[in-house]
């Protein structure tokens, strides 16, 4: 029946290739084709016949075993056991925090995802403790899992946890938002580069911020930002000769004409636009502000924030695709942009 199709497997596809295969059985199941107690090819069979891997076909008959399309019976080979497509896929996200960044990824993921999946959310707070109750309570019961790894030891140095990680099986795990240090490319998924993402894109400005005479990097350690980040504002600062200072927040002190201040915190954000309202130095030209992470809101804050971000929806929309097979499952590092605006 599914005999002679090797030719609708098309190699080009962003759609990997075991997703077209059970696609395409689902298709027959759709046109009445394929029947609830049919059997379908085995694995070495449709391998034979679609020219593919074995590992590719085995993958996708797991694919609809595990939405309960098909069953496999010991020694007789697949049966069709459901017709039902609307059988969703199960995902859990487990984000370090929901903050307003973060719901733009959930949403984004809900958003494409659709009707084809139920969606569940847990936090970790950055802890791993709490991920791996998490985890005891729900290996086995999801399709995939979405996993934030933001943690830290107690010296405050990123974490990979890479052991705790590697309990959730490697083809039900995406990674989100930062990759697992030492081990980036070994998980699919979609991450930012902190380091590398803030020297780039500082350098790709670089002739707007020329005019500055130093630049201030405002970095609150107790709210838990990645700390590549100042690893990538110093490489950025030495290798362009900038003078530079990092802060750990704004406080009653003024500030100073001449200085950019790159600004992760919003609170320290609303802070530096009252004192150079305050002390009477106009934004863009005496005194300069980057904020991290863009949102509407900066677009119109003192005539425009400039801010410096990655694409949040563009996160959530390539993690669902990816659970969704539209998208290779593999390492992909998210966009980064400097949105100029008036403040710089």
């Amino acid at each position: 029946m599914l005999l002679d199709k090797s030719d609708k497997i098309q190699s080009q596809s962003r759609t990997p290739k075991y997703i077209q295969v059970a696609n395409l059985i689902l298709d027959d199941i759709a046109s009445g084709k394929l029947k609830i107690g049919d059997r379908i090819p085995s694995i070495n069979e449709m391998s034979f016949d679609f020219l593919l891997s074995r590992d590719t076909v085995e993958k996708a008959y797991n694919e609809l075993k595990d939405r309960g399309i098909i069953t496999s019976v010991r020694g007789k080979g697949f049966y069709i056991t459901s017709t039902d497509r609307s059988n969703k896929l199960k995902v859990l996200l487990l984000f370090n925090k929901l903050s307003s960044y973060k719901k733009i990824i959930y949403y984004s993921i809900l958003d494409t995802l659709g009707l084809e999946a139920s969606v569940d959310l847990q936090i970790h707070h950055y802890n791993r403790g709490l991920l791996e109750k998490q985890l005891e309570k729900s290996l086995g019961e999801y399709h995939y899992y979405v996993l934030a790894p933001h943690f830290f030891d107690e010296k405050g140095h990123p974490d990979p946890a890479y052991e705790l990680i590697t309990k959730i099986p490697k083809d039900k795990l995406l990674i989100i938002d930062r990759a697992v240090k030492g081990h980036e490319a070994e998980f699919a998924g979609v991450y930012q580069d902190f380091s590398r993402d803030i020297l780039e894109v500082l350098e790709s400005g670089i002739m707007h911020l020329k005019k500055y005479q130093r630049l201030v990097l405002v970095f609150p350690r107790e709210e838990m930002y990645p700390v590549e980040i100042i690893d990538g504002f110093k490489r950025f600062c030495f290798f362009h000769e900038f003078d530079n200072i990092i802060l750990d927040g704004i406080d009653e002190e003024p500030i100073y004409e001449g200085d950019l201040y790159i600004v992760l915190a919003e609170t320290d954000l609303a802070n530096l636009v009252k004192k150079s309202r305050v002390q009477n130095l106009k934004l863009g030209e005496k005194v300069g502000i980057i904020s991290y992470n863009d949102t509407p809101l900066k677009e119109i804050l003192a005539e425009g924030i400039t801010t410096i971000s990655t694409d949040f929806q563009h996160m959530g929309e390539t993690i669902a695709k990816q659970i969704l097979g539209e998208e290779d499952r593999v390492p992909i590092k998210n966009p980064f942009r400097l949105n100029l605006r008036n403040s710089i």
